[in-house]
């Protein structure tokens, strides 16, 4: 702060403490806002002030680490509460590449406190202190979900179709977690279908000032596995969708970065905050894509997955989970 003495008036003090809670979307470099151009945007904007004290403290209800700082520090301690609307999106970056500076493009949460006259002026750098949080997203497993798909390929001179069928254990995964994949190919056709592989590709849709679209494969899996014609595999393979096998890949979806921590791959968009107004910036999915033999054409399947739950409960590590009307591609 730029002083610790406030002038009491009587009926004000000069100047007032706020503090502020804002979303915003950054799709530019921040040193270049000093040529009066922001690249930015401000999704949610919110202020209190603090002091001098709208209401009393001791009729407020306090938080019980709120309870335990105000018998630590005293009267000088000024306790707030912010609340984030529902449909608000998550913290998330686009990992730079190695001759980047700073970060392009990120949705970034930060709480302000300052002091002025009134809570519109421009704020004084010297009289203001900010903290940067991030905000994240979980969803509780439910194992009576096994989501799985499957279609039917009719190759031309060929009487009999090739039938496969991709299935997941359960809907959701979380970070650092193995992801097994079965697959299922019942080859009919008069073809030979060899050199299967499986990918897990991050889709990442920019929407906010423009149409971007990134497409990265965080997890791959090649082998030499054939089906000739006329018999059938039943397989199950092993994905590993980690961030440290995918480090300096610039335009990688990041969960939002704190200082001196390290992150994760961004969790997928739950469908709710896909349909959501706020949800105009920054969109993931994360699909799981089939190739048997050589492209000869690109099928799109539909796994249908269940929305995120509100119930109580003990929130896990940060998933990674695949939302519903996920495509999967085969590639055969």
């Amino acid at each position: 702060m730029a002083k610790r003495d406030f002038v009491d008036h009587c009926d004000f003090v000069d100047p007032v403490v706020y503090v502020m809670l804002s979303c915003t979307f950054r799709y530019g470099r921040q040193d270049m806002d000093v040529m009066g151009v922001a690249f930015r945007r401000d999704l949610f904007l919110v202020t209190r002030q603090v002091y001098p004290e709208l209401q009393d403290k001791e009729k407020l209800t306090h938080t019980k680490i709120q309870q335990k700082l105000l018998r630590k520090l005293g009267n000088n301690a000024f306790p707030f509460f912010f609340e984030f609307p529902d449909n608000l999106p998550c913290s998330i970056a686009l990992q730079p590449g190695p001759s980047d500076v700073g970060k392009k493009c990120a949705v970034e949460f930060e709480v302000k406190a300052f002091c002025g006259e009134n809570q519109d002026e421009k704020i004084d750098k010297q009289s203001s202190v900010h903290l940067t949080i991030r905000k994240i997203q979980f969803s509780a497993e439910d194992s009576k979900l096994v989501p799985s798909a499957e279609t039917t390929f009719e190759f031309l001179m060929s009487e009999k179709p090739l039938h496969v069928k991709l299935s997941l254990p359960k809907e959701t995964f979380y970070h650092g977690e193995p992801l097994k994949a079965d697959v299922e190919i019942t080859n009919s056709s008069s073809r030979n279908i060899k050199d299967i592989s499986l990918s897990v590709e991050q889709v990442t849709h920019v929407i906010l000032y423009s149409s971007d679209k990134y497409v990265k494969s965080v997890a791959k899996e090649e082998t030499s596995d054939s089906v000739p014609s006329g018999t059938s595999l039943k397989k199950e393979y092993t994905l590993h969708p980690l961030l440290a096998y995918n480090k300096d890949r610039r335009g990688l979806a990041l969960d939002g970065r704190l200082k001196h921590e390290d992150t994760n791959l961004a969790s997928s968009s739950m469908s709710m905050f896909r349909r959501a107004a706020f949800s105009r910036d920054l969109r993931r999915l994360h699909q799981v894509s089939l190739k048997a033999g050589q492209a000869i054409g690109v099928m799109e399947l539909q796994l249908n997955h269940g929305s995120m739950t509100s119930d109580d409960w003990t929130p896990p590590e940060t998933e990674l989970c695949f939302p519903e009307n996920q495509p999967l591609k085969l590639e055969i």
